[in-house]
């Protein structure tokens, strides 16, 4: 796609809001040859100078907009609440800027076909955040899956859970559609779906908590060829993140899926145990390199169109049937 730069130039990012997110981001962006952190925004010119001198990055915007408006940002990474992914996003490639938005864009399908939309109408590029879809370590287990090295694919189990009881954080706000389900259940319903193909019937249940968000939820879907997956996610449990793919011959188990910081995968299979160890990358570094990478031309995007609009329709038909206690066939 090109920059109109020099050869070789980083891609210059900005960084719209100071969430808490960010702090996991911006050591990978520093370290990278390929990226250029130039700037962050937040609606508090006070709080995005402050931040800026904490982090390092060279130039603070009192407000979205104007970090949009420069022309010196080529583009941006989005870690605004949840109903604020798809506007924003939006407005950044309407502006002339390439967008990173972080996990989830949406539980609206609607609203990620919009964005889609407006990235195409401008000529831009969009993704989703999913950090560990990037690391080897995803890749080696749908190497390790496709290759046969548990036989055929029958059931996946994931899980990923913390405990936050702050009534005021944003993960535990309904009015941002927080949740445990789009903070970090959406990570098993892609995993899920990247090892088994898009779902056909899915059906969840929640535990709503004092905020009346889901505090607790677990689902389970039925993808093609009979393969099954259920999974469970919460802000109110203990810190828990697995992922295991079992086949009719063994099984591949994760136990730290998802942060991908001691990454190791154990092939159980015939009675033994396989530590197949990977190197160690960090995926904040390489979802932004990757979306530099193509931005230049150099590279395809990873997760575009077709993996958001999916992960959308999954977990807004998971949060139907947990309304409705019926399952949802899509």
């Amino acid at each position: 796609m090109g920059l109109g730069r020099s050869a070789g130039a980083p891609v210059r990012w900005g960084i719209v809001s100071t969430a808490d997110i960010n702090r996991k981001v911006i050591p990978g962006a520093h370290s990278s040859p390929k990226v250029e952190l130039v700037g962050v925004a937040s609606r508090d010119r006070g709080r995005a100078e402050a931040y800026a001198r904490t982090w390092e990055i060279p130039r603070a915007y009192g407000s979205y907009e104007e970090l949009l408006a420069d022309p010196g940002v080529d583009a941006v990474y989005i870690s605004l609440p949840n109903t604020l992914h798809c506007e924003w996003s939006i407005r950044a490639v309407e502006a002339g800027k390439h967008v990173l938005c972080e996990k989830p864009l949406s539980r609206h399908p609607e609203e990620v076909e919009q964005a889609f939309d407006a990235a195409d109408r401008a000529g831009r590029l969009l993704s989703e955040a999913f950090m560990y879809r990037h690391n080897p370590q995803t890749k080696r287990l749908v190497e390790l899956v496709a290759g046969g090295a548990v036989g055929e694919l029958r059931l996946i189990r994931s899980t990923f859970s913390y405990s936050l009881y702050d009534a005021e954080n944003i993960r535990l706000r309904t009015d941002v559609e927080g949740g445990a389900l789009m903070d970090v259940g959406c990570y098993c319903v892609s995993a899920s779906r990247f090892l088994a193909g898009e779902p056909e019937r899915l059906y969840g249940q929640a535990w709503l908590g004092e905020t009346g968000t889901d505090w607790v939820f677990a689902g389970t879907m039925r993808f093609p060829g009979d393969i099954l997956a259920m999974f469970d996610c919460g802000t109110a449990l203990p810190e828990r993140d697995e992922l295991e793919a079992i086949g009719s011959e063994g099984s591949l188990f994760l136990d730290d899926p998802w942060h991908c910081n001691q990454p190791l995968i154990e092939l159980r299979r015939g009675g033994e145990v396989e530590r197949i160890e990977v190197e160690p990358k960090d995926s904040y570094r390489l979802e932004l390199e990757n979306l530099s990478d193509a931005i230049r031309g150099e590279a395809e995007l990873l997760l575009g169109r077709e993996d958001a609009l999916a992960q959308a329709r999954a977990l807004g038909a998971l949060h139907r049937s947990a309304r409705s206690g019926e399952p949802v066939l899509l």
